[in-house]
């Protein structure tokens, strides 16, 4: 058996092939779609994966002020802030985060599954998120999934 023909291939910035994708949130359940979009910013969809590599996808999320919370999550579940200051801490609920941003919900949940280093905060720029059905990256050739 040759072994010299089986050499495990890293992937580089160079070498790595990064695609546009948009993802309809419309009637969607958040956590479901959002471990599919994680999954995709990362690239562990793809055969070349490297863990220590961008070589995800650049992800438009469409409709994100119609995604779904299951049960009472969506009044009941809490996002937790710090000013920085003595009695600093926020509090605030899906529903009301919805009302003002609701871009901001998929953006928590999709950065929570992402790791927590140097990667994580470069590929979580690789998320576009956007309320409405239009998005500013026609020129990209995004696929729809």
């Amino acid at each position: 058996m040759n072994t010299l023909s089986y050499k495990t291939v890293s992937a580089n910035k160079k070498t790595v092939n990064k695609e546009w994708v948009v993802v309809d949130a419309n009637n969607e359940i958040l956590g479901r779609l959002c471990t599919k979009i994680a999954m995709m910013i990362r690239g562990k969809h793809k055969p070349g994966f490297t863990p220590h590599v961008d070589c995800g996808d650049n992800v438009i999320v469409i409709n994100a002020d119609k995604v779904k919370l299951t049960g009472n999550k969506f009044s009941e579940k809490q996002y937790v802030s710090y000013t920085g200051y003595p009695g600093g801490q926020r509090f605030i609920s899906p529903k009301e985060l919805m009302a003002k941003h609701p871009e901001r919900v998929i953006e928590k949940a999709v950065r929570g599954m992402l790791p927590k280093s140097r990667l994580g905060r470069a590929i979580y720029g690789n998320l576009h998120v956007y309320a409405g059905a239009e998005h500013p990256h026609a020129a990209q050739n995004p696929t729809t999934i």
